[in-house]
């Protein structure tokens, strides 16, 4: 395979699960982020936890991690990865009615947990709309992105 081609195709361009076999066992971690722009309303409900269908970071959270979970039921031809830990944290920005969510997903296995981390902010900012959707419709997710990974073949990634 050329550096150029695509893993996850076959030498007829069809879909193709990539083989780790014969990959090494190593530490690897990613780390994801996305915002979440909210109303005024909503945004004070969510950091009061004063939100009718219970407390939308910590169920934010969990659905977050349970996701990351999921990721190779989800995203076809992704392994599935044996995870040590998925970790999710919250901040609020006043400022813009934002909150900005970051997940760190780590393993021990022979590729890589990128995808994890990416469902993990994922799912964890859909959870925060269905939960406010009943008083915000208008509530925008935004830059979805990875912001490092260490660990296995490619070496380490930072955005910054």
């Amino acid at each position: 395979m050329k550096d150029n081609d695509f893993s996850h195709l076959d030498e007829k361009g069809s879909a193709n699960m990539v083989d780790i076999s014969s990959k090494n066992i190593s530490k690897r971690e990613s780390l994801a982020s996305c915002k979440v722009f909210l109303s005024k309303i909503a945004f004070n409900k969510v950091r009061e936890n004063d939100m009718s269908k219970g407390n939308v970071i910590n169920i934010a959270k969990i659905a977050g991690i349970m996701a990351s979970k999921k990721t190779h039921d989800l995203i076809p031809l992704c392994h599935q990865v044996p995870l040590n830990k998925v970790d999710l944290n919250f901040q609020f920005d006043n400022s813009s009615y934002s909150i900005y969510i970051t997940s760190k997903a780590t393993t021990d296995w022979k590729t890589g947990v990128e995808m994890e981390a990416l469902t993990a902010v994922s799912l964890a900012a859909l959870t925060i709309y269905d939960m406010c959707k009943s008083i915000d419709k208008a509530i925008k997710i935004t830059d979805i992105q990875l912001e490092k990974k260490s660990g296995g073949k490619s070496g380490n990634y930072n955005r910054k």
